[in-house]
Order: C-alpha cells, then structure tokens, then sequence
C-alpha cells in the first residue's frame, strides 16, 4: 500500500499511530488489510498534509467525517480556514522581500502612531 501511495511505511505506521487510519482493518495477526476505498483516505490525508495542514487538524477532520454529515459545516469551515491560510502564504511568496520589509515597517509605524 505505501508503494502504490508513494509513501514509505514509516509515514503509515506513523499515521496509523496518531489515529489518522481508524477506518484500516487488521487481520488476526495485526497486519494491516487495506481496501480500495482506503486509498482515497490516504490520499486526502496527503493532500491535506501538503497544505501544511497539522496533523492534529488533519486527525480532526477525519473525526468529523466518521461522525457523518452533522459534521459537514465544521469540515467546511477547516477546509476554507486552510485555504486562506495557503492563500496568504502564497501571496507573501510572491512579494519580493524589500516589500515585505516596507509593508512591515508601515504596519509598525500605523500601530506606533495609535498608541
């Protein structure tokens, strides 16, 4: 399963470890039995990884998804906080430093002015 996800098994011990792979089943000797519709999980437990996303929200999520659709607004409002916070690291990446270290100074120089 690592292979076909392009992850190592370390990385799923340690997902199953922090409760991201409640939905895994276990043969009688503790291995691991994956299905097809497992894959789809891991694939957005990687997807939501690559936003940065900690894993504690990550494990979250995947609470509320467990617990179905009552759930659906708080999963919504994760999602849409991640985004912005993708978004806003997105446009610092794209300023040129001298900017953010003007756009800085103005800031400090407004807050400075309030007090």
């Amino acid at each position: 399963m690592a292979k076909k996800m392009g992850v190592t098994p370390s990385i799923l011990r340690y997902y199953d470890k922090e409760g991201l792979l409640p939905f895994v089943e276990r043969s009688g000797g503790g291995i691991r039995m994956f299905k097809d519709e497992d894959i789809e999980w891991l694939s957005i437990i990687e997807c939501l990884k690559k936003t940065g996303m900690p894993i504690k929200e990550i494990k979250r999520f995947i609470d509320w998804c467990i617990e179905g659709d009552s759930t659906i607004n708080k999963r919504l409002e994760l999602i849409d906080r991640r985004r912005e916070r993708v978004h806003e690291q997105i446009r610092d990446e794209d300023i040129p430093e001298d900017i953010r270290e003007i756009k800085r100074k103005l800031h400090e120089r407004m807050n400075g002015e309030k007090k």
